[in-house]
């Protein structure tokens, strides 16, 4: 309970620093925009792989590795997400990929882990903040630049009625991930400075677990299929 505590204590100062941070974002994008009275969020930058990200829910994601045995689009809340059953080729793994991408301008990742929690009516324990790293397949690094890409994303247990799961979530972009949607908005501020956009997709990984399990058992499984998929999204459409 003390480390969950603190956990939580964590969690919330890096949200508070995160908002104070927005706020001297739109404070100082705002002046040169009150000085020529050209708003930014009026004409949003153009997501120039819109379509791609749009087409992501109709074809799944190629995974280096993995076959896929069955994608469909599955409508979770008010949208539809690829739903993707991946087996491993060398030992027959099995997991779920969930991913809902971006579909316009102005699409911001809101409620996505409210409305998964929900479809599938899950009672979450041991949940804990999960860290990775993912070097980009298929893109040249400028000089100088550090090819680890990091992503803070989020682990638990998640148990239903008839099945258990290791859930990994997170919010992926071109150049990291988060699980708070709070940190995208940060980044896509920046990237609007810039004349560009981040766009983003919601990520969550199932495994299946045995009932009652100690999650942390799957965790280099997790951490292994978060790799992939990361670096897959980077490679396309992000």
């Amino acid at each position: 309970m003390t480390s969950f505590t603190k956990f939580l204590k964590k969690s919330q100062f890096s949200q508070v620093v995160a908002l104070l941070l927005l706020l001297l974002l739109l404070v100082i994008g705002a002046i040169p925009g009150y000085l020529t009275a050209h708003w930014n969020w009026q004409e949003l930058p153009r997501i120039t792989n819109i379509k791609e990200l749009q087409n992501l829910p109709k074809k799944g994601l190629s995974l280096p590795g993995w076959q896929t045995v069955e994608q469909r689009q599955q409508q979770i809340g008010e949208r539809k997400w690829s739903y993707q059953l991946i087996q491993k080729q060398s030992d027959q793994t099995k997991a779920i990929l969930l991913l809902l991408p971006q579909t316009g301008s102005k699409d911001q990742p809101v409620v996505e882990w409210t409305e998964i929690n929900s479809f599938w009516q899950w009672q979450i324990a041991q949940y804990r903040s999960a860290d990775f790293t993912v070097k980009p397949q298929n893109k040249p690094q400028k000089a100088g630049s550090n090819a680890e890409t990091k992503v803070e994303a989020r682990f638990f247990r998640a148990s239903t009625g008839q099945q258990t799961f290791a859930v990994l979530q997170w919010y992926a972009w071109s150049n990291g991930g988060h699980s708070s949607p709070l940190r995208w908005f940060v980044v896509d501020q920046i990237a609007q400075w810039h004349k560009k956009r981040a766009p983003w997709v919601a990520v969550s990984i199932l495994i299946p677990m045995e009932p009652l399990g100690q999650v942390e058992t799957t965790w280099n499984q997790a951490k292994s299929i978060g790799q992939t998929v990361q670096a897959a999204l980077m490679t396309d459409p992000l």
